[in-house]
């Protein structure tokens, strides 16, 4: 068994390289990247067609953590499929999100299996969706719901903390956020997705306790948990944040759209924010609500069982600490199932191949905290 892991030299890809190491059953494990850097022993572009497909020629399975995947997505699993080598990504990008998915037939054509969005958001999110709507007979709503600059599950900091790459630049996470909060998004709405435009505000209230406001944001889940789990009224992925997060996001966004901005100019502006900046969304913030009591990552049904309707949520209480662990660990975690029960050819999003309990108690000896068993990791309560 061949594995080549890109983008090793990346926050997510480093870390993927370390816990793939550990798996038993690699017997050859090539990390590549664009630079010579750290553990990389293998140098490619990913957007050299040619070398690309020369580095995966002899390859079983490859784990792409080359970001942002609005650029590199679509590529890299084209070149998989043309030699014929298993696919798994973190894809967090619903536009390549969607593109890949066309690439169904191909790839079942190809005979290989490729498994997309397998990090925490998306990844985790959609195993709790599916965890979740096994409490119910029909699915009419879902909600998923991650934490921007308010602390991770189970940890003291914030994703947003981990904004830049070694290089001391905005990382790829942080200028896919710029894509994804600018332009429009995609949502599902009375079951049909629709284009609308981003940082919407959405009122929950979670069962057991917890109310709040969080804010639409592009990412895939709205368009996979779609159709696995038949969603007939309204979908969106959402993000937590402070209360003048909310409106300096905004402000930003409407720069990127008048092209005041590159994305990688507004991520900098997030990362490193001018005062009179922050002194406006301060103002601002008064005609805008905050996380409240919600918890920091979780996800929200609403629908029928036995004829009644119901709201059902599941939170993640910890998770490996830190953003590129809480990412790459889950995605190493679901390759270890891939290598006892590979893939069918096809396009696959990780709640319809991956065992979700399992995946979760796997991950428990990777989080902060004694947590008894799934259960305690991954509570579902319902209203």
């Amino acid at each position: 068994m061949k594995v080549v892991c890109l983008g090793a030299a990346g926050g997510m890809g480093s870390r993927a390289a370390e816990e793939l190491g550990k798996v038993p059953g690699i017997d050859r494990l090539v990390l590549a990247d664009r630079v010579r850097a750290g553990q990389v022993d293998t140098v490619v572009d990913v957007s050299d067609a040619d070398a690309l497909r020369r580095v995966l020629s002899d390859a079983d399975l490859v784990l792409n953590c080359t970001g942002p995947f609005f650029r590199f997505g679509v590529p890299v699993l084209e070149a998989a499929l043309d030699t014929a080598t298993m696919y798994v990504d973190i894809c967090d990008d619903p536009e390549p999100t969607a593109a890949m998915f066309e690439l169904d037939q191909r790839a079942k054509d190809a005979g290989v299996g490729a498994l997309i969005g397998m990090g925490a958001s998306p990844g985790l999110s959609n195993l709790l969706a599916a965890r979740a709507a096994r409490r119910l007979d029909s699915v009419t709503d879902c909600y998923t719901v991650w934490p921007l600059d308010i602390p991770s599950p189970g940890q003291g900091h914030a994703a947003v903390d981990e904004g830049r790459d070694a290089t001391g630049r905005p990382s790829a996470a942080a200028i896919h956020l710029m894509e994804q909060i600018s332009g429009e998004i995609c949502v599902v709405e009375q079951g049909r997705r629709q284009h609308r435009a981003p940082l919407a505000p959405i009122a929950f209230s979670y069962p057991g306790g917890g109310t709040g406001t969080a804010y639409t944001v592009g990412h895939p889940e709205p368009l996979t948990l779609h159709v696995s789990l038949g969603i007939t009224g309204n979908a969106a992925n959402a993000m937590l944040v402070q209360r003048p997060t909310a409106p300096y996001l905004a402000a930003i966004a409407r720069d990127i759209d008048r092209g005041k901005l590159t994305h990688t100019a507004a991520a900098e502006a997030v990362l490193a924010p001018r005062p009179a900046r922050l002194m406006r969304a301060l103002v601002a913030s008064v005609r805008f609500k905050g996380a409240g009591s919600l918890p920091s990552f979780f996800v929200l049904l609403r629908g029928e069982r036995n004829g009644e309707s119901r709201t059902v949520g599941c939170r993640m209480t910890s998770a490996p600490a830190g953003m590129a662990a809480a990412t790459a660990v889950p995605a190493v975690l679901a390759i270890t199932q891939l290598l006892e029960r590979p893939l069918p050819p096809g396009v696959h999003p990780p709640e319809v191949v991956i065992d979700g309990d399992r995946l979760l108690t796997d991950l428990l000896p990777h989080c902060d905290g004694k947590l008894a068993g799934l259960d305690e990791l991954a509570p579902v309560t319902e209203a």
